[in-house]
């Protein structure tokens, strides 16, 4: 079947046919088998991807004439992986999509509108902003199957041993409880990080982002984005405040500080929610703080909606299109939903899946309360590439190497490359 097949025509058949042949590199190769699947799986290979393969199982058992090639692809090199697969039509049939690969790989025709088709047969039952953010022009191209924000997570012994109740509201505030916590646990009170994802919540909370998609305009150099890295540049110098780290390994050195009760509080996301409980510091699992990201100076607290869709590819034939259509409907059902929850302790994307059970979770149960501060990205292709140049000038910024005003000027030079016909 040629790419871009209409989704209604798959509707109208999902017989699977022995004799299909399609784009996937899985196939069963015999007239009288089942059809195979392949399936990238882009979540951690160690502490996730063991519960999508005993998923993949638990899916051939009950379907025997659909078989899964599961591939775990490492997350960094998944997106380039599947760009150059699905360029030469030899792109798996199922992919694990972060949610700002999605708009870019439906605007290149790589993936199949899923409005109407069994893959989507429960829209109604996933949050309706993450259904909103797998879309794009009006179609949606991928099913929500976990979903993440950032939020202040912190050590609530070490702020009890300060004498702190409650997280900070704001990054003022924040700073002074650091400074608190220096002074009463000579443990540093917060260490921030120097990648563009992470400095989002900064942008929001002053009411900007990196760009106007719908005016078209590049604002990272405006006065308001100017202000809230300003902010963030602050949360690296003062009493209880790490400086920032610039080296290859920061994140590796922030996450081990923090679950070793080394210092305070940091900003993650719920994909390290399994590695906290494994630090000393969250043996007693009741000790993680989670908390909505401290607001900026317009009052207003915003962190990124993150997370991963399955995608189908449109490139295969029919039969491997409705195989892949029934994959993704198993996978991102309420009790796969729910299993993953539990044993990854990644949070679900529908809200039946929220048993009490999965709640029972403190990290979990933390993290849904936070996601209402969650921002969906703008249906923008290019928006998830626009932290690239950031992430090369912040470092720099926080380092001394270069100012403020020269890294965001340089930004900007480099972000209006990548979004063609934005103003600034």
């Amino acid at each position: 079947m040629r790419r871009g097949i209409a989704a209604s025509a798959l509707v109208a058949s999902l017989a699977l046919t022995a004799t299909a042949c399609g784009g996937s590199d899985g196939d069963s190769g015999k007239s009288d088998g089942p059809v195979t699947i392949t399936w990238w799986d882009t979540s951690n290979a160690t502490n996730e991807a063991p519960t999508y393969k005993a998923l993949v199982k638990q899916f051939e058992a009950a379907n025997k004439d659909i078989k899964v090639k599961y591939v775990d692809v490492p997350f960094d090199q998944a997106q380039n992986k599947f760009d150059t697969a699905a360029g030469a039509k030899g792109a798996p049939d199922v992919l694990r999509s972060e949610v700002g690969w999605t708009p870019a790989f439906a605007k290149k025709s790589y993936f199949l509108p899923l409005d109407g088709t069994e893959a989507l047969a429960d829209q109604a039952k996933f949050q309706p902003n993450l259904i909103k953010q797998a879309q794009y022009e009006g179609k949606t191209y991928g099913v929500p199957l976990v979903t993440d924000t950032l939020a202040l997570v912190y050590n609530k012994a070490l702020f009890k041993k300060a004498g702190i109740t409650e997280a900070p509201k704001t990054w003022d505030e924040l700073k002074a409880d650091a400074a608190k916590i220096k002074a009463k646990t000579k443990v540093d009170g917060y260490w921030g990080s120097t990648q563009a994802y992470y400095a989002q919540t900064f942008l929001y909370g002053e009411g900007t982002d990196t760009v106007d998609a719908s005016a078209k305009k590049i604002t990272v150099g405006s006065a308001a984005a100017k202000k809230a890295y300003g902010t963030w540049l602050s949360t690296f110098s003062g009493k209880g405040l790490h400086k920032a780290d610039t080296t290859a390994d920061a994140y590796a050195h922030i996450q081990d500080a923090f679950v070793n009760g080394k210092v305070a509080a940091i900003i993650q996301g719920p994909w390290e929610i399994t590695n906290f409980y494994k630090g000393s510091a969250f043996k007693d699992k009741s000790n993680l703080g989670i908390a909505t990201v401290p607001a900026g100076s317009t009052g207003k607290a915003g962190a990124p909606t993150g997370g991963h869709n399955l995608s189908v590819y449109a490139g295969s034939d029919q039969a491997h299109q409705a195989a892949a259509l029934k994959f993704v409907k198993f996978m991102t059902s309420a009790k796969s939903q729910e299993t993953i929850a539990l044993k990854n302790s990644t949070l679900p994307t529908r809200d039946d899946a929220y048993t009490a059970q999965v709640k029972a979770d403190p990290g979990i149960a933390g993290y849904q309360g936070v996601l209402s501060a969650a921002q969906p990205r703008p249906a923008l292709p290019e928006y998830s590439s626009l932290w690239g140049p950031l992430d090369t000038e912040l470092p720099k910024v926080a380092g001394g190497k270069e100012s403020l005003d020269k890294g965001l000027s340089n930004a900007e030079l480099a972000i209006a490359k990548l979004v063609s016909g934005f103003s600034k």
